[in-house]
């Protein structure tokens, strides 16, 4: 147990120091990065193959993390954190075209252009957006940080909801039950610096940031 929560610690730090490289890398002045793994702590796999820095994720791709797992990866002008006991596939024949959060956490920044994300209990079309899901057992929460997205619950498809935000206005469980498919909630386990770091990667500023005036989370 004692070794267990040693290398844990160990991979926190290794993956805190990845994180501080990335962010003084963007702020000299570099490129957008290119695409591919560019964060990879504990058990992360593509297809089953472990991870590595550098490997591309395409269409078809399935991104597994397990206990202990993280990644941080660029596709085109889209980044995206995977936390722990996660799992991702990205669809179509093109990874414009969209994604499913199979279980777990993801944290995602978009260029511009539509986009799909299939969940357990919704599909939301996204637009040039900011935004994170946690997978429960019979619900999802999401947080559209900033942009536009179209949310359809399967439990209930009529009740359709269009919503616009700036800056985490309206966090939401989105369940299975189709008596209350839509219910508000705060925002949670994701914050403001993890999304400044993901569009720094791909060469953008969050808008809140351009924006100014906004508290942070």
């Amino acid at each position: 147990m004692k070794r267990r929560k040693l290398l844990k610690g160990i991979a926190g730090l290794l993956m805190a120091e990845r994180l501080l490289h990335l962010q003084a890398a963007w702020a000299a002045g570099q490129q957008p990065l290119p695409p591919g793994m560019h964060t990879v702590s504990g058990e992360v796999t593509v297809n089953g193959r472990p991870a590595q820095p550098g490997m591309l994720v395409q269409a078809g791709d399935q991104v597994v993390t397990g206990s202990g797992g993280k990644a941080i990866y660029v596709i085109g002008r889209d980044a995206y954190l995977q936390r722990e006991r996660s799992s991702v596939q990205f669809l179509g024949d093109s990874v414009s075209n969209g994604l499913r959060v199979i279980s777990g956490k993801l944290l995602s920044v978009f260029g511009k252009g539509d986009k799909r994300i299939e969940t357990p209990t919704a599909t939301i079309g996204i637009r040039g957006t900011g935004c994170y899901i946690e997978v429960e057992s019979e619900r999802i929460y999401f947080c559209l940080c900033y942009g536009q997205a179209e949310i359809i619950p399967l439990a209930r498809p009529s009740e359709r909801e269009l919503i616009e935000t700036r800056h985490h206005d309206k966090p939401m469980y989105i369940s299975a039950d189709a008596r209350r498919v839509m219910a508000p909630a705060t925002v949670q386990n994701h914050s403001d610096d993890e999304l400044t770091l993901l569009e720094a990667l791909v060469g953008r500023v969050p808008p809140f940031l351009a924006d100014g005036g906004y508290p942070r989370y």
